[in-house]
């Protein structure tokens, strides 16, 4: 369900570090917002939801190529189900990740950035949940 001027956020969630990305109030455009530090992501989230209206997160599922989960599968799990007792109102949904990583590195690579930016890993976490989140966006379109 879409609420009128409400965002939908896409998270890129890793042991370290967590890429963020929103879209704009319509829900057409994602744009990188920020990376933090995982272990802050649930206050950062508690923080970002105060000041905007968010109906969903879009949370991406790393899988191995044979299509088994990946190591750090469980990990997430956890993130979903803690994330769905606080905000029970927000909508979850999950997506493949599977070369948002790579895509995000190439993305890089092809806007020019030197080699000493692209080593940058928390600007790679914030471009790959862009890329994931404007894929679910892709996808809703048609």
């Amino acid at each position: 369900m879409n609420i009128k001027g409400a965002r939908i956020v896409g998270i890129d969630y890793g042991s370290k570090r967590t890429g963020i990305a929103v879209t704009d109030e319509m829900q057409i455009i994602a744009s990188g917002l920020t990376t933090v530090p995982t272990k802050e992501l649930f206050a950062f989230l508690k923080e970002y939801f105060s000041r905007e209206k968010v109906n969903k997160v879009v949370v991406g599922e790393p899988k191995r190529m044979n299509n088994e989960p990946s190591q750090i599968a469980p990990e997430i799990d956890l993130f979903v189900k803690k994330f769905k007792t606080l905000y029970p109102e927000i909508e979850v949904i999950r997506m493949d990740e599977r070369f948002t990583s790579k895509m995000a590195f190439q993305t890089m690579i092809d806007s020019g950035l030197r080699k000493k930016q692209r080593q940058n890993k928390a600007l790679v976490d914030e471009i790959a949940a862009t890329i994931l989140l404007q894929d679910y966006l892709n996808q809703k379109m048609f």
